[in-house]
């Protein structure tokens, strides 16, 4: 059963922050069709951005532990950010990671069935729901090995929030350690240009396309613009292409370069990403947008 308008709407508003008639207006232009809507938005200049819902749900903490050449960083939710601060809960995270350490897990399924000092995974889970008294998952994890000539950087922000871990090929430790406080501060979603999916290029050149057609250029013009504007677009979501925080004349990957180095991966968590948390009054909103006030 198709959702209601005003459902659609509360959903596009999510995404993309854009006012609610426009939101509707969106949604009667595209059927009713949310992924086509955000481009439109995107395209009349109306909304910055496409992404796809990111609002916070989970409450919970990321962390990440290291033993010589392996590292894991794994997210573990709950349904509330007091219990993401409780002793007992932050000690079951702290077996779990090290658990997986010691592991060849690949999923989480499996992870499940990784023995700890207090039975399997799953079971150690279950026990710390029942005594503290809230729903408790292993969201995520990722085990990361290396060579001796590589180095991991991690980086915790926010009590947990946010946990970032890289892998560099030579520099030091300090240099890694410096790419894991930049994904963790600007949010790169790839590491270099050819990690981005071919759909998700094709989507963005198509909307900066539309963007400069909509500007009042012609279509050729339209086409160069947006070779331009697309490695704009690698600046942003690009971990390697970054302006590198602690100096902006660099990119990440000349930072590294710089140094003898070569990133080789990264892993990004910020608890609750994707998972949609939303405590507005929308049926008041809607009201008020009746009433005119």
């Amino acid at each position: 059963m198709a959702k209601p308008i005003i459902e659609l709407i509360k959903v596009l508003r999510e995404r993309t922050g854009a006012g609610m008639m426009d939101c509707k207006k969106a949604l009667e232009e595209c059927n009713c069709d949310i992924d086509k809507a955000c481009d439109w938005l995107r395209e009349k200049g109306i909304a910055k951005s496409a992404k796809k819902a990111d609002r916070i749900a989970a409450e919970g903490l990321a962390n990440i532990y290291v033993d010589g050449n392996k590292a894991v960083i794994l997210e573990v939710n709950s349904e509330t950010d007091f219990v993401s601060k409780n002793e007992e809960f932050r000690a079951m995270i702290d077996t779990i990671g090290n658990a997986l350490l010691n592991s060849n897990a690949t999923s989480v399924e499996e992870a499940k069935e990784v023995e700890t000092s207090e039975g399997t995974i799953a079971e150690l889970i279950v026990e710390k729901t029942a005594k503290i008294g809230e729903k408790l998952s292993l969201r995520r994890f990722e085990i990361l090995t290396k060579n001796d000539d590589e180095h991991f950087g991690a980086y915790i922000h926010m009590g947990g929030k946010i946990a970032a871990l890289t892998l560099v090929k030579g520099a030091s430790e300090d240099v890694a350690k410096d790419v894991s406080m930049q994904a963790a501060a600007m949010k790169p979603l790839y590491l270099n240009p050819s990690d981005v999916p071919a759909d998700v290029l094709d989507n963005e050149k198509n909307v900066l396309k539309e963007q400069a057609i909509n500007e009042g250029k012609p279509a050729d013009i339209a086409e160069k613009m947006v070779q331009g504007r697309i490695q704009k677009f690698y600046k942003e979501i690009c971990l390697a292409e970054q302006a590198f925080i602690k100096d902006g004349d660099l990119t990440v990957a000349k930072y590294v370069a710089n140094n003898g180095g070569e990133i080789l991966k990264m892993v990004r968590y910020e608890v609750g990403e994707g998972m949609e948390k939303r405590n507005d009054n929308f049926a008041e909103e809607v009201m008020n947008q009746v009433k005119g006030n």
